[in-house]
């Protein structure tokens, strides 16, 4: 308990010194900073968590083993689309100005997505479960379905 009480008073004290820094800045546009946190949040709970149990719900008829593997690249693929979206649609980008993103993104996102998807299977693939005949697929069942006392 009193862990916690010390861990949320350094937690407030650092908000409060964030908050402060904020506020002492000129320019600070309060009402801007503000939408964008209120947007972050409402991202976040409307968009971001509706996708992560979509995920959850398709992929759990995938052998357990594989399941979180197939998840966690779905997650870390999406996560870097979303950051990449703005950059692979040219926001910003000015005819009369071909500085400002000068590379092809969509063709980089491609990559990085492929790299995900071939590493995540690299991993599946190294820490698939040895099955030997009958009793070893018994075993893995129990294993994946929680119960291991036969194990």
């Amino acid at each position: 308990m009193r862990k916690r009480v010390l861990g949320h008073g350094a937690g407030g004290a650092l908000i409060a010194t964030g908050l402060a820094g904020l506020a002492g800045e000129s320019g600070f546009d309060l009402m801007g900073w503000a939408a964008w946190f209120g947007g972050a949040v409402i991202f976040h709970d409307a968009v971001l968590v509706p996708c992560v149990l979509l995920v959850g719900t398709v992929t759990t008829r995938l052998h357990g083993s594989y399941r979180r593997h197939v998840q966690g690249a779905l997650m870390v693929g999406g996560m870097v689309t979303l950051v990449a979206l703005p950059f692979v649609l040219g926001q910003g980008r000015r005819a009369d100005n071909p500085s400002i993103l000068p590379l092809p993104y969509g063709r980089n996102l491609l990559i990085v997505l492929a790299t995900v998807l071939v590493v995540a299977a690299c991993i599946a693939l190294w820490q698939r479960p040895r099955i030997h005949g009958i009793r070893g697929l018994r075993r893995v069942r129990r294993r994946c379905s929680g119960d291991d006392r036969g194990a």
